[in-house]
């Protein structure tokens, strides 16, 4: 997600380097390997990266755990480890090296560090941190606290001894392995075995899918620091938005004169009439116009798959049409619309019994692999760039609207031979469209 111009990856990475380090790790799914290193191309001082794919998500416990043991043995255990989520906004960078600084002044004693946010709401989506006394000092953390309900949280303020939970932390890699050690054996256990199995290849590490699932899913909060006793809270000095619900998101925009926010995709016009405080946000293969009329205080994000509308007060409970749509196994939970891929993008734009329709994109000088299907024939007919198709063995040149048959267990490539992007419309028939039905021959990632 880019907002106020940049990924918020890239902005999480700058905030690291600008505390002096040029040593990163990025912990991710491995599906977002070749999104994260266009994010890191973005950069005009790249920082040195080092990549850890997780099949599956397994919570912050297991990704700290496998990232300590990966600066251990690379840096040696006294090595200070600055752990920022990819999905905060913070615009005072300077602030967040000071405050940062201090952190790993504190790690380097020993010290497990959170970074503590100063309430300004009785929010029930953060937990909570207790300290003796709210202050502009650095504290011992007494206790940690779940998200709390609206008459607790407002308890929490009324007290002024409570601090929302950033989940940015900072500690050396030996002290947070110990204190999984003695905290959370279970959890570190389950790490090393993980890392014993792993394979390591020009700085990206991916584990075995088996290994990596048997760690369990839990959080950091609840391995270690609800239980270590030396958990100390850097108060921040910085402003500070967890970009976690849409009320978030919009807060990061500019808002016209009625409270209104509006994210344009794609040439989308709006017409607002007698709409206050509502953020709409569209995400569209095509333009289009959305009105509002007579609401206030809602979100509504529009996109290819999915459409939202919800009151701003009750965004928490998106989580709970996630619950519902991942208990159905619906194809939504699963993969975004624009889906990326190390040789650039697919989207999907009409899926009926029997058939799909497809927009690619392939980057210049990349190509899909070479392939086949059990299931279904393709259709391709390139509307921009410059395609080399190759159909069983034949290489054929692919000029825009131009047209290519891919019968079915056919083994067939797409190649973009140009310099600019080159765009398919692909259309799938059969009686199975999966994405599963694929069978690598060759490939140039690495993934036959």
């Amino acid at each position: 997600m880019k907002l106020g111009g940049s990924a918020l990856l890239q902005q999480a990475l700058e905030r690291g380097q600008a505390c002096g380090t040029d040593e990163a790790i990025i912990v991710t799914n491995q599906d977002y390997l070749f999104l994260s290193c266009d994010v890191i191309s973005e950069l005009t001082d790249p920082p040195h990266v080092r990549y850890l794919l997780e099949p599956k998500g397994r919570n912050t416990a297991p990704a700290i755990a496998l990232a300590a043991l990966a600066c251990a043995q690379e840096h040696g255990p006294e090595t200070v480890m600055l752990v920022l989520p990819a999905d905060h906004l913070i615009p005072d960078t300077e602030s967040f090296v000071v405050c940062a600084l201090e952190a790993a002044h504190q790690a380097q004693q020993g010290q497990l560090v959170v970074f503590g946010i100063s309430p300004t709401a009785p929010e029930t989506g953060f937990g909570y941190i207790e300290v003796e006394k709210t202050s502009r000092s650095t504290q011992k953390a007494r206790r940690f606290v779940e998200k709390p309900d609206l008459a607790t949280a407002q308890q929490y303020l009324a007290t002024g001894r409570y601090y929302w939970n950033s989940g940015m932390f900072c500690f050396t890699a030996g002290a947070i392995l110990q204190a999984l050690k003695e905290h959370a054996p279970e959890v570190l256990e389950a790490a090393q075995h993980a890392w014993q199995g792993a394979q390591t290849q020009d700085g990206t590490t991916r584990y075995d899918a088996h290994a990596f699932g048997l760690q369990p899913d839990i959080s950091i909060d609840y391995a270690v620091m609800e239980r270590a006793s030396n958990v100390t809270l850097v108060p921040a000095k910085f402003g500070w938005s967890d970009v976690g619900t849409w009320p978030a998101v919009a807060q990061a925009y500019t808002a016209d004169s009625s409270g209104n926010t509006f994210v344009d995709g794609d040439g989308t016009e709006f017409v607002v009439v007698d709409t206050t405080g509502t953020h709409v946000q569209t995400d569209s293969h095509t333009p289009k116009v959305v009105a509002t009329v007579g609401v206030h205080d809602l979100v509504i994000v529009d996109t290819p798959d999915a459409l939202l509308i919800a009151h701003k007060s009750a965004a928490q409970k998106v989580k709970a049409v996630v619950d519902t749509l991942k208990e159905r196994k619906h194809q939504s939970t699963q993969l975004p619309a624009a889906v990326h891929r190390p040789w650039g993008t697919y989207a999907t734009l009409k899926e009926e019994n029997g058939y799909k329709v497809k927009r690619i994109t392939v980057n210049p000088g990349q190509s899909l692999s070479l392939q086949y299907h059990h299931q279904r024939a393709e259709h391709w007919v390139v509307v921009q760039g410059t395609a080399i198709v190759q159909v069983g063995d034949e290489e054929l040149t692919t000029l825009p609207g131009q047209y290519r048959y891919i019968p079915l267990k056919e083994k067939h490539r797409l190649t973009n031979t140009g310099e600019d992007e080159l765009v398919l419309i692909e259309v799938q028939c059969g009686e199975y469209l999966g994405e599963d039905d694929i069978v690598r021959l060759a490939d140039t990632y690495g993934r036959a």
